[in-house]
């Protein structure tokens, strides 16, 4: 009679465990289509209200961003101070996300696509390339870019 005992609790105890991994698992795997929708937005906006507005809104307050000839550039500070220096009225910058994954925990993530440069006068496309973001969610639950950066050279 015990040695049923200790297998029935032993079957529940399995179980139990078994049921708790599955439901948290569940619980904090977030959707990938999060952070591709959250990618998209901010090449939405980009194509809305321009570049500078967009790349200003979409990174995170500790935010890095890589650019050619250029060492790192740290902080949202330094980065809308370079965002802001070089104007985006001749042209519209639009990007299309890949694909998209996000870590276990939900905090973090990242996209990879293609973007282009499109001259607003002519509408000719002047540059094309991949990029790839890093994304951290935030306490408000929004996707901001913790890195980002992209190569020119596509076509």
């Amino acid at each position: 009679m015990n040695l049923s005992f200790s297998r029935t609790t032993y079957t529940i105890c399995v179980l139990l465990i078994l049921s708790v991994t599955s439901c948290r698992q569940s619980m904090v795997l977030d959707d990938p289509k999060s952070i591709i929708d959250a990618d998209k937005y901010y090449s939405f906006l980009s194509a809305e209200k321009g570049r500078n507005i967009a790349f200003l809104a979409m990174f995170d307050s500790a935010g890095v961003t890589l650019t050619p000839h250029s060492p790192p550039i740290e902080g949202y500070k330094e980065i809308k101070e370079i965002i802001l220096s070089k104007s985006d009225n001749t042209f519209t910058l639009t990007w299309e996300p890949k694909f998209g994954k996000i870590s276990v925990s939900g905090e973090l993530g990242y996209t990879y696509g293609t973007y282009k440069v499109t001259d607003k006068v002519t509408k000719s496309i002047s540059q094309e390339g991949t990029y790839t973001t890093i994304w951290h969610k935030n306490s408000k639950g929004e996707w901001k870019a913790m890195l980002d950066t992209g190569n020119e050279g596509l076509k």
